[in-house]
């Protein structure tokens, strides 16, 4: 993992086809076959691979890490406000704190909705709003006033989109796992969320810095987000092909729980 964030952030200074990006290359194919031999052995496994094939925590899990990706959003479009636009270190910070109040605000609205409709349509639903909200940061041709405000809604999408996919996502995860793993699968689920934050800020800010030598702010900001945006409309493709209609919905939960009741009665 070390390797692979070397990789991604200094690529462009050392050169794509040195020595020392090769040897980084060769280290990080090495190091993941390596890791997949022993996590397939039973007895020293840290991580039980069988996990991702349930669908459901597949999903969950690949979309996690892709909408926590979208954390370079955050770097690329304060960045270009402070150094393209000339706000200050607090303006930029102002300019983002919807992020914050919307994602409070809308995780109990994102339990409620899943109680209702199932996982799927609030994760899906999630993800396109703050994929909407981080594509209207991209929009650098604006004028000053106008991207100000634009930026601040897309900010406000961002966090509200979030906040509605979170408690269904996580919840997905859990009660989609083996008993004897839930604890695992809660793990891993988690560290989808540290390593798609840091690999997201990662290529966000490489692409951002590779575009800035290259050619103006704007473009290089714009190319930045469209990474996220990327990012984004990967989770959403996760969600829809991985994730089963009606899943979570507590109807639905009730009824499981009824059959198993019954056919343990019978038997």
């Amino acid at each position: 993992m070390v390797a692979l964030n070397i990789f991604i952030n200094f690529g462009a200074a050392f050169g794509w086809t040195s020595g020392r990006k090769l040897g980084l290359l060769a280290t990080i194919l090495i190091g993941f076959a390596a890791f997949v031999k022993v996590e397939r052995n039973k007895h020293n496994a840290l991580l039980d691979l069988k996990l991702f094939g349930s669908k459901p925590y597949a999903g969950a899990a690949a979309s996690n890490f892709l909408l926590n990706a979208v954390a370079g959003t955050l770097i690329v479009a304060n960045t270009y406000a402070q150094v393209g636009r000339g706000f200050t270190a607090f303006q930029s910070g102002m300019l983002s704190l919807g992020y914050l109040v919307a994602v409070l605000a809308m995780i109990r609205v994102g339990e409620k909705i899943l109680q209702r409709v199932g996982a799927r349509k609030p994760m899906q639903w999630g993800a396109s709003i703050t994929t909407a909200g981080i594509a209207m940061m991209g929009l650098t041709f604006l004028p000053d006033l106008t991207y100000t405000v634009v930026v601040f809604v897309g900010f406000c999408l961002f966090g509200f989109g979030l906040g509605i996919y979170a408690t269904p996502s996580t919840d997905t995860s859990v009660s989609n796992a083996p008993s004897d793993k839930v604890g695992q699968a809660a793990g891993v689920y988690k560290m989808a969320s540290s390593l798609g934050g840091a690999f997201g800020v990662a290529i966000s800010a490489a692409v951002y810095g590779a575009f800035a030598e290259s050619t103006n702010l704007a473009a290089a900001a714009t190319a930045g987000i469209l990474v996220n945006v990327a990012f984004g409309l990967l989770a959403i493709l996760a969600i829809v092909t991985l994730i089963p209609k009606g899943i979570g919905r507590a109807e639905d939960e009730m009824e499981k729980t009824e059959m198993a009741v019954s056919e343990s009665y019978n038997q």
